[in-house]
């Protein structure tokens, strides 16, 4: 049993955190920006409630965040009352959140500054897989602290593997949701296409989806792509932003990427369609507007 706080109780840190506590069986203490959720949470799982970052930082072993964004990311960790000011010499900072790689490196430096470590460890998987307790998850940082939080990791994990240095975690997020953004439009245009056609949908993907064309999300959303429910957890404003980071890191190392870029676009049609808050397969609505 190791002693974490968990920083951020969003779709995702609220049953992360939850995981830690029931199936891992750890000490978790929890910071939320709205304390009525912190206090939610800590009434259902039996944890403690922190104040501040830098207050459920303190004694702890394990450093966990969950939150929006690079800001979001600086604020609870480095800003006046972040963690690294309670947090002691040789805790481990694991961020989970989906943010660029600089402000990784950023963090991994002021961490060490600290006597402590950080570790890069974006998420795929979704809300349905936090809540599963079945997230996959992709490290940068260095191999020692890595090692010590694989097995705190796997308790909402199914998969966790360190890829490379500080910022390793957070590129092999950008290559992740370069495929599922194209996958998805690609699935998008041959539901379309098979409408367009008269075939019976649900039947096609049936098929097809045993063959070469077959993924995870035909498996999983060709069916309610087809039926017009987009309700399904990761938002489309939250790939946008994702997808932002990723053209953001291209335009740093000259990477090439016209389908995201193009996909990245449609994307903003669907938010400009009031589908901000639908979930990624939505591309498809705007193909049948």
């Amino acid at each position: 049993m190791a002693k974490v706080a968990f920083l951020g109780l969003g779709v995702m840190g609220y049953p992360m955190a939850g995981h830690l506590a029931n199936k891992g069986g750890h000490e978790v203490t929890v910071y939320n920006r709205t304390v009525a959720k912190a206090e939610k949470w800590a009434a259902q799982h039996g944890g403690k409630v922190a104040r501040t970052p830098k207050e459920a930082a303190e004694g702890q072993d394990f450093i966990f965040a969950c939150v929006g964004n690079d800001d979001d990311l600086r604020a609870v960790m480095a800003g006046p009352d972040g963690a690294f000011h309670g947090a002691k010499a040789g805790a481990i900072f694991v961020d989970n959140t989906t943010a660029s790689a600089e402000v990784a490196r950023e963090l991994h430096v002021a961490a060490r500054k600290k006597g402590c470590a950080f570790i890069d460890a974006p998420v795929s998987g979704g809300q349905a897989g936090a809540e599963n307790g079945v997230l996959t998850v992709m490290c940068g940082g260095d191999a020692e602290p890595y090692a010590k939080a694989e097995p705190v990791i796997m308790s909402f994990a199914r998969a966790c593997r360190l890829l490379g240095p500080s910022g390793a975690g957070q590129l092999t997020k950008m290559m992740n949701q370069i495929c599922i953004a194209g996958l998805v439009q690609g699935l998008s245009e041959a539901i379309h296409f098979g409408k367009r056609a008269g075939l019976d949908i649900e039947a096609v993907l049936e098929v097809i989806s045993k063959g070469a064309a077959g993924s995870w999300q035909m498996e999983n959303r060709g069916r309610t792509m087809n039926q017009g429910k987009f309700d399904f957890g990761f938002a489309v404003d939250w790939m946008r932003k994702d997808l932002g980071i990723v053209l953001d890191e291209a335009r740093k190392n000259g990477a090439h990427l016209p389908v995201t870029a193009l996909v990245d676009q449609f994307y903003s049609e669907v938010q400009k369609m009031g589908g901000g808050r639908w979930d990624t397969s939505s591309l498809v609505a705007r193909l049948e507007r």
